[in-house]
């Protein structure tokens, strides 16, 4: 708990908060739309699906992205800004000197003067003409002080961020609305299926509300590259509780049903993009200069490098729930429940790393290696100690608390057999996890992409051979075997001393000599 274990908190725990408050926003929300039936709760939950895989492919690189960016053109404006502070105190120091070199004549003529003129005398005393003269260039630099310390920062990442994602938000909401009938009969929900109509309406409707979706959490990553994430977590909590007093006014009071629902979440939506664009407006001049200012091409570039890694994990999570589909309802049901246990789980590793990348980017901005060495090393064994607590409380708590889940004994039989890898895993997930936002502090995004597509190519083999040798148990050898490789190449690179860590091995030999 020292000043860079209280940095890391402060901003990691407001973190963690906000990204567990819209699972248990969803859950409330699901309470309100299973009252209206299973037909509707169950088409609902097809169509929250679509939008939160369609979200995720284009939100995950964004806010990473923005997130480093931020804290990148924030450390080199503030750097920046410092310079000609120091330039002008180091003028106003020659000014003073001079001026107490002139004192002395100024003051003998003011004393000619005094002998020919008695109310001259009176009116300027020679203490009070010093202090005066003394004070007035004081003044002048505090007044230009405060005009600077109100200025708005420029910050051109933070402008390209929300463009982007105004973008990605339209066509998101474009691609959804008029591919919605197309995209639920992949999923399963065919014409004469009585879930068409209710899951095309949630859907049409929620699909309005992606440019919101994209545009807040655009900010929030911003928010997080100048390490304030208690205003996202506020904004969120804001909207979240909107969301849950207007469902069943708009569901029961207005009978909508589940065009309610939709109604309800996509006016939260815009509740918390409103809230963040006022907060973000005050201290950040989003209207850039010139369109030349605008980074697309930086975004773009390791946007798409970002989104191949997110396609690999998605894919290795898809395929495992697939698989586990094959064996029958009975262990698909286990595997859910395990899988959301252990996914949920996770939320508490990625306030840590938020943290981690917003100081590290800043960190790294300044060209100071030794808070990137004492940061990268801090939040690792932060997250290694959460691991070791996330598995004690995942095992005691599936252990004792399956039944809340389901009552059926077969099920809750299986997942008696995955709690050990549920709960043994966390520390692997969690030092996993932060690496993550390592990396991405790092800028790393070429080795975080390529990385995980062998990760992924390791980890899709082991599946399909696991799970037909082991069945249920095999896919979860395979998911630890997933997540112990992603551990292992986030210490491989860093301990390799590669990449934006070769400063280690120079640091390294200079200690050994």
């Amino acid at each position: 708990m020292d000043s860079l274990g209280r940095e890391i908190l402060q901003i990691a725990f407001p973190a963690a908060l906000a990204l567990a408050a819209d699972p248990v926003a969803s859950l409330i929300d699901t309470a309100f739309i299973g009252h209206l039936g299973p037909v509707e709760l169950a088409a609902v939950g097809v169509s929250i699906a679509i939008f939160n895989q369609a979200s995720r492919v284009t939100v995950f690189p964004l806010v990473s992205i923005t997130t480093s960016f931020v804290a990148e053109d924030d450390t080199i404006a503030r750097i920046n800004d410092k310079a000609p502070q120091v330039e002008n105190f180091e003028k106003g120091s020659v000014k003073s000197v001079e001026m107490k070199e002139v004192m002395p004549v100024m003051l003998e003529k003011l004393e000619e003067g005094a002998a020919t003129s008695s109310e001259t005398k009176d009116s300027m005393p020679e203490d009070d003409s010093k202090v005066v003269m003394c004070k007035s260039p004081s003044v002048i630099d505090n007044k230009t002080s405060k005009l600077k310390s109100s200025k708005k920062r420029h910050i051109p990442s933070a402008s390209t961020a929300l463009v982007i994602g105004g973008i990605l938000g339209l066509l998101q909401a474009i691609f959804l609305i008029f591919g919605a009938k197309t995209l639920l009969s992949l999923m399963g929900v065919k014409s004469g299926s009585p879930m068409l109509t209710p899951a095309q309406k949630y859907l049409t409707l929620r699909s309005l509300g992606a440019p919101a979706v994209l545009l807040s959490l655009a900010m929030q990553g911003v928010f997080r590259g100048f390490k304030d994430t208690k205003t996202p977590l506020y904004a969120t909590v804001a909207g979240d509780l909107a969301n849950i007093i207007l469902d069943p006014i708009f569901i029961f009071v207005c009978r909508l049903g589940v065009s309610g629902a939709a109604i309800a979440h996509v006016l939260s939506q815009y509740l918390i993009s409103l809230i963040l664009l006022l907060r973000l407006m005050k201290d950040v001049d989003l209207l850039p200069p010139s369109m030349k200012e605008l980074q697309f091409g930086r975004f773009l570039k390791n946007g798409v490098l970002l989104l191949v890694r997110v396609i690999a994990v998605t894919i290795c999570v898809t395929l495992a729930a697939s698989m586990a589909a094959r064996l029958g309802s009975t262990p698909m049901a286990a595997f859910q429940i395990c899988l959301q246990v252990w996914l949920t789980s996770s939320l508490l590793a990625d306030g840590l790393a938020v943290a981690g990348q917003a100081i590290l980017a800043s960190a790294f901005a300044e060209k100071d290696y030794e808070k990137v060495t004492a940061v990268a090393s801090r939040v690792l064994q932060m997250s290694f100690v959460l691991g070791i607590g996330l598995a004690l409380f995942v095992g005691v708590g599936l252990h004792f608390g399956g039944g809340i889940f389901s009552k059926d004994v077969n099920v809750l039989h299986l997942i008696g057999i995955g709690i050990p890898f549920v709960a043994a895993t966390q520390p692997l997930n969690s030092i996993a996890f932060v690496f993550d936002g390592v990396n991405f502090g790092a800028s790393d995004y070429i080795y975080s992409a390529y990385s995980m597509v062998l990760v992924a190519i390791a980890s899709i083999a082991s599946l399909f051979v696991l799970s037909k040798s082991d069945g249920f148990v095999g896919i979860w050898i395979a998911l630890t075997i997933y997540m112990g490789l992603r551990t292992f190449v986030g210490v491989w690179r860093m301990g390799t001393g590669t990449g934006p860590w070769r400063f280690l091995r120079g640091r390294f030999l200079s200690e050994n000599v």
